[in-house]
This record gives structure tokens, C-alpha cells and sequence, in this order.
């Protein structure tokens, strides 16, 4: 007769599993102007209007002026600031006296890109001043390369969720810019500027297949090798699934060989320079690595990967299934058939406190019963916890024996 029934630890189990989305990130939201939002971190003063950049970049799902713009990722480079030989290593024309690197007016934002890549490597590899190498763990007959100019590809939680899942990023990138005379397309080198233009030749697909055959851990979490699909053994990236962090290598995902030319921000008296131009050391021999990377602001870089490398369309640029992890605890909370027959409800009974569901006269031939539409979960102090709420209401009577399972996923 009683509506109340104490659970036994017997009652309760817990549990978990995995619930798998697929995302897609489309060319034209990682190209388009609307969709990628840039911000004004770093501004120089002294010579000329001085140069606005953005420490990153963030690409969303739409027009991100839009109250239902989602933000996908994060994107931005850095330079290794204690590779020796490397690209800031070879750039710096000295130290202060605090110890600062300190670099020629042509190399803009050297020191930033320098501390981007520091902080990275903080959160991923528990060292700042540690490079990413690729691959980051040591194994027999593979030689590690150091990744001396970085693109992080940082994924947010909305999307990311509690991981990625291991072999399904995939990402369609270019390795050559527009080509230009030199490359034997045009007939004079300084007809093109490949830097603003988008990339028709050299889709690559960068995939982390294979990474379920070697699991590795670091300070970041769990990661994978990212390679090349059409050679897997041309490793070119790391993705980091715990974190939602993609680390590329510019120098292997991009054509290094290829000449780049076009406009970017300079410390100069109309706030910009041409890269290659007729007449500058440049001319002729400027290429993504060094120059382009030393001598473009950080929002002339992505600017240039996001427009001409992944291209404008309305193919998938990147895509990937993430895990959301779920923890449940089951309840079963049962009603055996002697009990919850009766209904605390003052309705149940009639004025003459005669149970209304039994035909009057019927009282010692007919049960009684009721339908259950709601558990309640209760704490020691009775104090309502949580309410379930039934589909339908389920009949009860002494004939039937019934449990409902209670789950919480949390």
C-alpha cells in the first residue's frame, strides 16, 4: 500500500558510452570575410599609419555579426622561438639587455608568432620552451622532424566536445599557391599576385589514418600523426584529440620551393609593402618560408591560408566525428506486486472514503489498482531530487510485478 520504497544499493548501477557527431566545415566558411572574425591584438606606432593585426583568427558556422553564429575554430601560426637554425633563430638580429630577441622592422610580429608557438607548446606539451616534432614520440626506423613554423588549428568545445575520434579528421588543403611566370604560367612574374589569389592546383587530403595502430599520451592528452592520403608515410602534422588541437607543419603542407608575391603589411610610410616587388631583394625570390612568414603580420598569413589554400566552394574543407562522453547511473526502481496498488491522490476515494476504482458492492472480490505516471527520487531527508516522467501511465495492480529504470546521464 505504500507510495514510498527505499532503494537498496543493488538498485543502482552506473555506466557510460559515447555519442558520436559528424562535423563538416565548409571552404567557403573558413574563406569568406563574413564567417572569419578577426581582432585587434597587436598595433605598431612609429613609422608611417602603423600596422593592426590579430593574434588569431575565428572561423564560424555563418556571419558571425549573427546571434546564432557558432564559433568552429580558432586559427593562427607561430615560429619556434628557440630552434637553433630556425627561421626566428636565423631572423633575429640580437638580444637586449632583458634578453628580448630583437629583430629587423621588415620581420613583423617575429616576437609574437615566437610566443604564440611557446604557448602551445605549454599547453600540449608541458614545456614551453619545447618544439613539436613530428612524430613527437620517438619510434624505431622514423626519423623526427622539428616543426619550425607552425599552423594550430585550435577546435572549440562546442564542436570538440570531450574528443576528436581517431581516424576521422580529414582536411583538404592546397600545397601550391596561384603559380606564377617563374612557375611557367605567366609570362611576366609580377603579373600575379599569388598571395590574395585562391589556389586552383595541389589539393592534398591530410588525414590521421592509421592512429589507432599507436596510441601515445603527452601533457595535452591523447594524439595521432597526421599525414598525407595519398602517402601516409609523409607525416606532416600532429592532432591532439583530448585538447581539439590540430599542429601542422607549413613547410610540409605547403609547396616551400614555390615563389609567393603580393601586398602585406610593413612598417613603411603607406603601411605596406609588395612582396617580391621589382627592385627589392625579394623580387623573384620570395618564398613561404622564410619570407612570407617572417615579413607578413599574423593576419596576412592566415588571411592568405584561409582565402587561397583552403579555397572558396562549397566543398568540405575539414571534417572529423567527435565523443561526447555520457556517465549514467541507473536506477530501477521497482514495484512489486504488493505494493502501489493505492494512490496517495485524495480523488482515489470518494467522500465516503470508499476506493472509487472498485464497483461498489465489489470491495472483497475486486483489486484495486492504479497507473503510475511519475517517479520521484528522493534524498534521505525526503527532499524531491529528480522527477521521470512516463510516456504513458502503466497500470499496477497485484497481478503485475513491474521495475522502470531510471537513467541520469550527466
Amino acid at each position: 500500500m505504500a507510495t514510498f520504497r527505499e532503494l537498496a544499493s543493488t538498485d543502482k548501477k552506473t555506466a557510460k558510452s559515447f555519442l558520436n557527431q559528424l562535423i563538416d566545415v565548409l571552404q567557403e566558411d573558413i574563406s569568406g570575410s563574413t564567417s572569419r572574425r578577426k581582432y585587434q591584438h597587436f598595433v605598431t606606432g612609429g613609422v608611417g599609419p602603423g600596422v593592426t593585426s590579430s593574434l588569431f583568427q575565428t572561423v564560424y558556422d555563418q556571419d558571425f555579426t549573427l546571434q546564432t553564429a557558432n564559433p568552429i575554430f580558432d586559427i593562427t601560426v607561430g615560429l619556434a622561438p628557440d630552434y637553433n637554425g630556425g627561421i626566428l633563430d636565423t631572423a633575429k638580429t640580437g638580444t637586449d639587455a632583458t634578453g628580448k630577441l630583437l629583430f629587423a622592422s621588415s620581420s613583423l610580429m617575429a616576437r609574437e608568432k615566437g610566443e604564440i608557438y611557446r604557448q602551445f607548446a605549454q599547453a600540449l606539451l608541458g614545456d614551453g620552451n619545447q618544439e613539436f616534432k613530428i612524430p613527437l614520440e620517438s619510434q624505431a626506423n622514423v626519423s623526427q622532424s622539428t616543426v619550425d613554423a607552425a599552423l594550430f588549428i585550435a577546435f572549440k568545445r562546442l564542436f570538440a566536445r570531450d574528443q576528436i575520434k581517431r581516424e576521422t579528421f580529414a582536411m583538404r588543403f592546397y600545397q601550391t599557391a596561384s603559380l606564377s611566370a617563374k612557375d611557367g604560367e605567366y609570362t611576366s612574374f609580377y603579373d600575379v599576385r599569388n598571395l590574395a589569389s585562391s589556389s586552383l592546383l595541389g589539393s592534398t587530403i591530410y588525414t590521421d589514418i592509421n592512429s589507432a595502430d599507436q596510441r601515445f599520451v603527452t601533457y595535452g592528452g591523447q594524439y595521432g600523426t597526421i599525414v598525407d592520403s595519398s602517402d601516409t608515410s609523409r607525416q606532416v602534422g600532429l592532432m591532439f584529440y583530448d585538447a581539439g588541437v590540430a599542429v601542422f607543419d607549413i613547410a610540409k603542407i605547403t609547396s616551400g620551393s614555390q615563389l609567393m608575391s603580393g601586398t602585406i603589411d610593413a612598417m613603411s610610410l603607406t603601411g605596406q609593402q609588395t612582396l617580391g616587388a621589382l627592385g627589392t631583394q625579394t623580387a623573384g625570390v620570395a618564398k613561404f618560408i622564410p619570407d612570407f612568414v617572417m615579413s607578413g603580420s599574423i593576419d596576412n598569413v592566415i588571411d592568405h591560408i584561409c582565402s587561397a589554400r583552403f579555397q572558396s566552394g562549397s566543398l568540405t574543407a575539414i571534417t572529423f566525428q567527435n565523443i561526447t562522453n555520457i556517465n549514467s547511473t541507473l536506477i530501477y526502481c521497482r514495484a512489486p506486486a504488493d505494493e502501489f496498488n493505492y494512490s496517495s491522490n485524495p480523488t482515489f476515494v470518494d467522500q465516503n472514503k470508499r476506493i472509487v476504482v472498485i464497483d461498489e458492492g465489489q470491495e472483497g472480490v475486486q483489486d484495486t489498482f492504479t497507473y503510475i505516471t511519475t517517479v520521484g527520487l528522493y534524498d534521505s531527508n525526503n527532499n524531491l531530487l529528480a522527477v521521470a516522467k512516463l510516456s504513458r501511465p502503466v497500470e499496477k495492480s497485484p497481478e503485475r510485478d513491474l521495475t522502470f529504470r531510471v537513467r541520469l546521464d550527466f
